[in-house]
């Protein structure tokens, strides 16, 4: 291994610790650019997929998470090839139970699903096992996918077998779901629980969206009872690596040597319970820089940890749309391109520049440029209100509302 100044953390059920970063799966790059994530046609690059794993374990890194859902389904063969030359015992591997579809909550399917994870994976027992989006469809979707099934009894009975080793759950939405699984954390005992969590979700998650929890509570009831934390979204799906202009010149004013990304990673790796910190790598430089700022982490001081939180204080007074660029609500039957059109308007208001009408100085520009990172056909106006997207999103937007007062906007300014 070469120069390893990997920052670990104890791992339950192992001798081996894990790195502080973990490597999210989500995001593989595919073949001419992105992700296969973005586009259902395309392929992933295999072989820079090896190359950035190989990397990784090079650098101290041992935490790969997957999911049978991700990389249009092919993300836990990807990760298979790309382990295959390490020993098994080198590295830590996740997989998810995704049984969002409704013909999958039967213990049948989702039983076929969790097996069919070892065979795409290669392995003949799973490091750490969760129950994927907790919460998302709301509790009485939490209950039939996986108690009512006996889903949960099942992975149980899985984990004395050793076949999993660290069983837990990845949270989003209806506080309901979370605090059954926590009420019931004596009779399943979690190894673990994944949540968002990030400088702006710590005190503001709630506020952006009234279905969601803030990360302080979360986090807080985990520790109340011992359970290790798993971060996603630790840069709220990449809006705390690109800020304002503004917001990131006061980083800067405090170090002008670290990126905007690597304070969100600081701040979320500094909280002792904190056992992983997820990142999606797609390219290399994402990957080079975050094994950087972990090796080792510099845990944040107070000080600091107060300057992050007046960033999101005036952040969420930009009333930007709270998306992460997911991808879940996709694709969409009518061909919008949900998280682009969300991600182009956050970037126009981050930058000050989205025009009120079309004698706005910035409307011409806003409106070329909207051309450009959105094709026509993909754009607001094509949403015909069919709702599909609203169940399948973690932060609960109201995505067709959001859609139609973008919309709105642009033929206002088209005129």
């Amino acid at each position: 291994m070469e120069d390893n100044k990997m920052t670990y953390r104890p791992y339950p059920n192992s001798s081996l610790k894990t790195s502080l970063l973990g490597y999210g799966m989500m995001r593989l790059p595919a073949i001419g650019g992105g992700s296969p994530r973005d586009r259902a046609d395309a392929e992933i690059d295999q072989d820079l997929v090896n190359k950035e794993v190989a990397y990784a374990i090079r650098h101290g890194v041992n935490y790969f998470d997957t999911a049978p859902v991700y990389c249009q389904g092919r993300c836990e063969q990807a990760t298979r090839e790309a382990l295959r030359p390490f020993p098994r015992s080198e590295y830590h591997i996740t997989s998810k139970l995704s049984n969002f579809d409704r013909k999958y909550w039967s213990r049948e399917e989702s039983v076929k699903m969790y097996q069919q994870s070892f065979v795409n994976l290669g392995v003949d027992y799973i490091d750490s096992y969760l129950l994927h989006g907790v919460g998302m469809g709301g509790f009485d979707e939490f209950m039939h996918r996986f108690v009512e099934n006996g889903m949960i009894d099942y992975l149980v009975e899985e984990r004395k077998a050793g076949r999993i080793l660290n069983l837990g759950f990845s949270y989003h939405g209806d506080v309901r779901a979370f605090q059954w699984l926590i009420d019931h954390h004596d009779q399943y005992h979690w190894d673990f629980v994944q949540i968002e969590m990030n400088y702006v979700d710590w005190d503001y998650a709630h506020e952006l969206n009234d279905f969601n929890q803030n990360a302080s509570y979360l986090y807080g009831e985990l520790e109340k009872h011992g359970i290790p934390v798993v971060v996603m979204e630790p840069c709220l799906g990449s809006r705390l690596a690109n800020l304002p202009t503004f917001l990131e010149e006061r980083l800067k004013k405090s170090d002008m040597t670290k990126s905007a990304a690597s304070w969100a990673f600081r701040y979320v790796g500094s909280y002792p319970q904190v056992m992983v910190v997820l990142s999606g790598m797609t390219y290399m430089e994402n990957l080079e820089e975050n094994v950087g700022t972990f090796s080792p982490l510099v845990p944040l001081t107070q000080d600091e940890v107060e300057m992050l939180h007046g960033v999101a204080h005036d952040m969420i007074g930009l009333h930007t749309v709270p998306c992460n660029d997911c991808k879940y609500c996709m694709p969409c039957p009518f061909g919008v391109d949900i998280p682009g059109n969300f991600k182009y308007y956050n970037q126009a208001v981050n930058k000050g520049c989205l025009p009120k009408d079309k004698d706005d100085v910035h409307a011409a520009t806003f409106l070329a440029g909207l051309d450009e990172a959105v094709a026509r056909e993909a754009q607001a106006d094509h949403c015909r209100q069919c709702k599909h997207c609203v169940p399948l999103c973690p932060q609960n937007i109201q995505i067709p509302e959001r859609l139609a007062e973008m919309s709105q906007l642009i033929a206002k300014l088209r005129g």
